[in-house]
C-alpha cells in the first residue's frame, strides 16, 4: 500500500488573527474530533458500516479507518453516509447535512477549509508556508481512497467556510446570489432581491436562507 504525506507547515499570521472575528478559525481538519461509526450507502445500492468514519474538512469528503491508515473515499461512488447525530448526503463532491425543509424543497449545509483566505494569508506572510493536501488514488474492493497522513496536527490553524445549497425541484443550488440568478426565473430573482435587501441579511444566515426558499416556491 502506498502511503503520502499530508505535509501541512502554516504559521498563523496577525491577519488570519484579524479574519478570526468574523470567520470561523479552527485547528482541526476533521468535521468530528473523533472517528465514529457510519452507515455509508453506495450509489448502486449497496451498504457498508464503517466502525470509524469522519468528515474531511478539506473538501467534506468522507473518511474512514482502515487499520492504522486514515482513507479518503471515493465520493463518486457515496449516495449518502448516515452517523449517528445526523445524515450527510453527497452534493457535487461534498457530504452535506439538511439544515431545514420547506415541503420537498430544503437547505443543506457543509464546512471546508477555506483555500481563499488561506492563500491570501500565505500571500501576505514573510514566511514559509505550504499546504499540501494532495493524495495519490488507491483502489480496493469497495471505495477507492486516498491514503493520509497528518503531522503536527495541533499547531494548525483553518479559516473555515460554510457552504449551503439549496435542493429545488429535485437539483441542488448553489446558495448565492450569482448561482441562484442563473438558476431562479426573473420574478424569483427579485424576490431572491428583497429578502437581501433587509437589514443584516447575509449568506451564511440561515434564518434569510430559509426566507428565500419559503418565498421563492
Amino acid at each position: 500500500m502506498k502511503r503520502i504525506a499530508l505535509v501541512i507547515t502554516i504559521v498563523l499570521l496577525a491577519t488570519l488573527k484579524a479574519a478570526a472575528q468574523e470567520q470561523q478559525i479552527t485547528s482541526a481538519i476533521t468535521a468530528y474530533p473523533n472517528f465514529r461509526p457510519a452507515t455509508v450507502i453506495l450509489t448502486d445500492g449497496r451498504k457498508l458500516e464503517v466502525p470509524l468514519a469522519n468528515i474531511f474538512l478539506k473538501n467534506a469528503a468522507l473518511l474512514y479507518m482502515s487499520g492504522d491508515d486514515i482513507k479518503e473515499a471515493n465520493m463518486s461512488n457515496i449516495l449518502r453516509a448516515e452517523f449517528e447525530d445526523r445524515t450527510y448526503i453527497r452534493i457535487d463532491s461534498m457530504l452535506c447535512y439538511q439544515v431545514d425543509s420547506i415541503g420537498d424543497d430544503a437547505l443543506f449545509s457543509t464546512k471546508v477549509i477555506d483555500i481563499n483566505a488561506y492563500k491570501q494569508s500565505r500571500a501576505n506572510s514573510a514566511n514559509i508556508t505550504n499546504l499540501d493536501l494532495t493524495a495519490l488514488t488507491s483502489t480496493s474492493s469497495s471505495l477507492s481512497y486516498n491514503t493520509i497522513e497528518a503531522t503536527d496536527i495541533s499547531e494548525l490553524q483553518f479559516p473555515i467556510e460554510q457552504l449551503y445549497f439549496y435542493r429545488l425541484d429535485d437539483k441542488f443550488v448553489r446558495v448565492h446570489e450569482r448561482h441562484l440568478k442563473r438558476a431562479l426565473p426573473k420574478e424569483k430573482r427579485l424576490i431572491m432581491e428583497s429578502v437581501m435587501n433587509m437589514p443584516g441579511f447575509t449568506w451564511t444566515n440561515e434564518k434569510y436562507l430559509m426566507m428565500i426558499l419559503e418565498k421563492i416556491q
